[in-house]
């Protein structure tokens, strides 16, 4: 299935280059009693934690709008029942990869952890991030919000 909405892949060390663990942690941070959680710049990270940063927000009702940029492991946050993405927000998809510049994973630990993945995706985005995006591991793969609602992402009110 090919979608119009896939832009250039966008190399992996543009988006590295400003990210740091203080400016995450801004973007990230909130209380446990917050009801919401705004994205205007998260550049990913640890598939793991974030998986478990999904299931902490979706046991607490916590709202995530996704309103800016959310690349990588940030997009799994589609996977939070209340999340949402504005039309101007991008999302960044690539495939599981090491921590080293993107280099792939044994073969049975790739497909296990894109699996993993997916099934936080809506059923649309699920199917093109198993067929297409998570070949990318080097770069990723850029659509905008309004691309990713069509795809069946929530759209934020």
């Amino acid at each position: 299935m090919r979608f119009p909405c896939v832009k250039k892949p966008v190399s992996f060390a543009l988006a590295i280059a400003g990210r740091s663990l203080a400016a995450l942690a801004l973007v990230l941070a909130f209380s446990a009693s917050a009801k919401a959680m705004i994205v205007t710049r998260d550049m990913g990270g640890s598939v793991r934690e974030r998986i478990a940063q999904v299931n902490d927000l979706s046991a607490n009702g916590t709202e995530v709008r996704i309103v800016g940029t959310c690349v990588s492991a940030c997009t799994l946050l589609l996977g939070v029942p209340t999340a949402c993405v504005a039309p101007q927000a991008r999302l960044g998809f690539h495939g599981p990869s090491t921590r080293k510049r993107g280099l792939p994973l044994p073969r049975d630990e790739y497909e296990r952890v894109s699996a993993e993945m997916a099934s936080l995706y809506p059923p649309q985005i699920r199917r093109w991030f198993m067929t297409t995006a998570r070949k990318t591991t080097g770069d990723y793969i850029l659509i905008s919000g309004r691309d990713a609602i069509a795809m069946g992402a929530r759209a934020c009110d």
